[in-house]
């Protein structure tokens, strides 16, 4: 398994989608939501820019696509950027500092300014955290692989939708293949102890 450096100057935490309706279909959203909240007080401490990004189309409809065909939900407005169930989930922290991205599609570099405010900060790391992590989170990491980033992908601080273990299964499978092509796959916890090493390398 690949293992990463952090510099904390040149790391970006990517939060995605942590919105209402995700929240509500997912495993153990409002855990995740904890974790990541924890991870990003953290990584602010830290001097790490927190994004957000949040999964909203036009209420015209104009840019939603072939994605209507494939997600009802989508289809039905329920990710219009107007809509209450596209709102960020409100147990969110985001502080003023923060970054907030809209993004039209599944990944968080397609059709939105991502990329740019990367680059311009020298950002070379990217931390994964979010929701889905089988479809938004596996996306945006195989999206900032491909622009050579390195990415960390947080095994309890993503989590899936589902009903009885199949969410579980596929969260697991996730990792399994992130963990094999894109990403260091680790938990919130290993994930804070490799900043704060970072910040502070001669602590105990």
């Amino acid at each position: 398994m690949v293992e990463f450096d952090v510099s904390p100057e040149r790391t970006a935490l990517l939060n995605i989608d942590v919105q209402n309706y995700f929240v509500q279909v997912a495993h153990e959203g409002d855990r995740v939501i904890e974790r990541v909240n924890q991870l990003a007080q953290v990584c602010r401490a830290a001097g790490i820019l927190v994004i957000h990004t949040r999964h909203a189309f036009r209420p015209d409809g104009s840019n939603v696509g072939l994605l209507g065909e494939f997600v009802p939900p989508i289809r039905d407005g329920m990710l219009n950027e107007d809509s209450e169930s596209a709102a960020l989930h409100a147990d969110l922290v985001v502080d003023p500092g923060d970054v907030v991205v809209a993004k039209p599609r599944f990944g968080a570099f397609h059709g939105t300014d991502l990329e740019v405010i990367l680059r311009a900060r020298g950002v070379d790391s990217v931390i994964i955290s979010g929701i889905a992590s089988n479809v938004c989170c596996d996306t945006t990491a195989r999206e900032a692989n491909a622009r050579d980033l390195r990415v960390f992908f947080l095994s309890d601080g993503t989590t899936t939708a589902g009903r009885g273990g199949e969410p579980v299964e596929a969260h697991q499978r996730t990792l399994e293949l992130v963990g094999a092509l894109f990403a260091q796959v680790l938990t919130v916890d290993e994930m804070t102890t490799k900043i704060n090493r970072a910040v502070r390398p001669d602590a105990p």
